[in-house]
């Protein structure tokens, strides 16, 4: 499959590494106007030009990840090139609908919300068409199942899932980095203290998704009456730790909704 990746900033990049390193047999062509600071992709097999339009004629899925702004520029450089080609958009805020009408019925609008993890094959990348598109979304999914999960949504939870799964690296991120710094306060060195903590992060959400089973099942295995976990965890709760992440969930979901 050949896939065309329409923008090269930081989350066209990282669909564009994942795709060469965990996605086989698919050739990857990635486009920016300044594609100096994406040269060094080319060393991974990755197809690099500074023309929207380059080969996007042999192209079996263009996923665009720009800007909101960006998108009638690009869509009048590319439309009268294609035709029955699947558009992936990555585009926040552009319903599907929109899209549709804006590409024609000659081609086939799926929204995608991926995240930057994708260049490590962990991506949570949530997908939304329409039915009559079902077909045409099959070479979509696949090659986001290469990198990470890939589930199938209603397109009204489309922004929720930009919040929860895109957005929620960072509040992942910030977790982890608090962790470190307190790490520091109890005695370890930075390297040290960030090492344990990313790993028991990653450790803990990849028993959560081989299980299948509730966080508060796995919580219950690691507290004991009167132990030091159930206290650290009281204190957190006490000082708002649950209260105040579903808050920055919340605000984010309403800034983008505006």
């Amino acid at each position: 499959m050949k896939v065309h990746i329409i923008g090269g900033g930081n989350l066209g990049v990282a669909i564009a590494l994942g795709i060469a390193k965990f996605s086989q047999n698919n050739q990857v062509t990635i486009t920016r106007r300044n594609t100096a600071s994406i040269l060094y992709l080319e060393k991974s097999g990755i197809t690099v030009s500074a023309d929207n339009t380059h080969q996007i004629v042999d192209a079996d899925v263009i996923i665009l990840t720009i800007k909101p702004y960006q998108v009638d520029v690009v869509l009048n450089e590319i439309l009268p090139l294609i035709s029955n080609k699947t558009i992936a958009s990555a585009v926040s805020g552009l319903d599907i609908e929109t899209l549709q009408n804006k590409i024609g019925d000659a081609n086939h609008a799926v929204r995608i919300m991926p995240n930057i993890a994708a260049q490590f094959g962990e991506s949570a990348t949530c997908i939304a068409f329409h039915d009559k598109n079902k077909n045409a979304a099959q070479n979509v999914i696949s090659l986001f199942q290469d990198l990470g999960t890939a589930p199938i949504i209603d397109e009204k939870l489309m922004d929720a899932a930009t919040v929860l799964g895109a957005c929620g690296t960072a509040y992942a991120l910030r977790y982890i980095r608090a962790s470190m710094q307190a790490g520091i306060e109890i005695g370890f060195d930075s390297q040290t203290a960030l090492a344990i903590a990313a790993q028991t992060v990653k450790g803990a959400a990849q028993m959560l998704l081989e299980e299948k089973v509730h966080p508060e099942q796995l919580i219950d295995r690691v507290t004991t009456p009167q132990g030091c976990t159930i206290v650290g965890l009281n204190e957190m709760e006490h000082n708002g730790f649950s209260s105040s992440l579903i808050k920055g969930i919340k605000t984010s979901l309403k800034q983008i909704k505006g």
